[in-house]
């Protein structure tokens, strides 16, 4: 059987795949992308058919193309973003081969380089990326099971309403995803509770300016680790329906019930968290202090925005948060269906190298594996805050593609230099 041979392999061809082949040419670095399905197909098959970029068009893109379907103060839907990465790998010329899934990555024995094995055959490469990010495997804790006789999926299964059985619905996780899930339910007539763990929840928009602006601004995109404590806190941001702020006592308001966060299950009763108020008074925090500096900011540099002190109102509590539900009998509540929107775990398995800590998790500095020749692309805080953002990880690709261009350039000095000695 024949091997194909490429200086620098990329698995993956979602928004990282794609800015990492644009910054391999930019390079001169000769490479092949391999995508098991379509281009971007998470932002087509894994999402929620009403589901907007969480940042707007202005921001969350590549520095080489606008949204051309949506203003820059919109938030395009998943299949234009999908479409732009579509657009965007044609525009760069980027060697995408779909349809091809990446079964083995594992080292050479006795020189450099690595033997992949894929669905189309064996790759030899020089470097192998690792573009697929984060979000691989969905996480569903183990609390409810499946006798329970509920139907029970995860956020990246969830389409629409009109998938559920009739009754009730429980979701769990309020981050972006849940929540957004959870008001597109209550909107539609369904009675929804929303178990809220610890969140950031940062204003949409302040003072005529959207959030990811300020956050700009005051330099948080660029914050290299996150800080004590928020590791794994969720953020609580929409770009639905024009963008607006999460606001849970509003949430209550047009009737969804809160809780706190899932514990446990037994004998039909779900079991919650004491931890509700505690839960949303952190995200009031968040979200008011993050207002303080921007209002510094504006009172420093002499800005000429107008002020917004009803963007500081908290509406009272609702009764779900005074009079908090800690156990709730599912059959007598009606719900008939959970939505898990509890994130996701890295799966690594199909990459036989030791370049991940015990729990799977890659070992790497800025992307830069601690094996050489393998790199990392699309993690949460790669090398900064912004680095789960599409723009973010085009940044991340920059640094990676500048790493294995130098290295080549080593390697092709040795190269040489044993040549010119075998002439001598």
């Amino acid at each position: 059987m024949s091997v194909e041979t490429v200086d620098t392999l990329v698995v993956g061809a979602g928004q990282a795949g794609v800015a990492m082949s644009e910054h391999l040419s930019k390079c001169g670095v000769p490479h092949l992308v391999l995508e098991r399905h379509r281009i971007a197909e998470r932002w087509r098959s894994e999402r929620w058919d009403s589901l907007v970029a969480n940042g707007p068009a202005w921001h969350d893109r590549f520095p080489g193309m606008e949204f051309e379907e949506t203003g820059p103060d919109g938030f395009p839907s998943k299949e234009t973003v999908a479409d732009y990465f579509v657009a965007y790998a044609k525009m760069i010329g980027a060697p995408i081969r779909c349809g091809v899934e990446v079964k083995q990555v594992q080292r050479l024995a006795g020189r450099p380089g690595f033997r992949v094995e894929t669905s189309d055959g064996v790759i030899e490469a020089n470097s192998v990326v690792a573009a697929t990010g984060a979000f691989q495997n969905p996480i569903v804790p183990n609390i409810v099971p499946d006798s329970a006789g509920i139907v029970q999926i995860h956020s990246n299964t969830y389409h629409n309403p009109q998938q559920l059985p009739e009754g009730a619905v429980l979701v769990i996780g309020a981050g972006s995803s849940g929540v957004q899930i959870a008001d597109e339910l209550v909107r539609t007539g369904k009675r929804v509770y929303l178990a809220v763990g610890p969140h950031d929840r940062p204003f949409r928009s302040y003072r005529g300016r959207d959030f990811c602006w300020w956050l700009g601004v005051l330099n948080k995109w660029d914050a290299e680790t996150p800080g004590p404590g928020t590791e794994h806190v969720t953020i609580a941001v929409s770009g639905a329906r024009g963008g607006e702020t999460i606001d849970f006592r509003r949430l209550a308001a047009r009737g969804m019930t809160l809780v706190g966060r899932a514990e446990s299950f037994r004998d039909g009763v779900m079991r919650f968290a004491p931890d509700l108020n505690q839960n949303v008074a952190r995200g009031d925090a968040n979200h008011l202090s993050l207002m303080d500096e921007a209002d510094a900011y504006v009172l420093a540099n002499g800005l000429d925005l107008p002020e917004e002190p009803e963007a500081r109102r908290l509406d009272p509590d609702p009764e779900c948060m005074t009079n908090p539900i800690l156990e709730l009998d599912l059959a007598k509540a009606g719900i008939t269906s959970i939505i898990w929107a509890t994130g996701y775990s890295v799966d690594y398995s199909w990459m036989k190298v030791d370049a991940f800590d015990e729990k799977g998790r890659p070992k790497h500095q800025r992307g830069v594996s601690s094996v050489p020749g393998i790199y990392f692309l699309g993690l949460p805080w790669q090398s900064r805050r912004g680095s789960s953002f599409i723009w973010g990880v085009w940044h991340d690709a920059k640094h990676l593609a500048d790493r294995i261009s130098t290295q080549r350039k080593y390697l092709a000095y040795h190269a040489a230099a044993i040549k010119q000695t075998e002439d001598a």
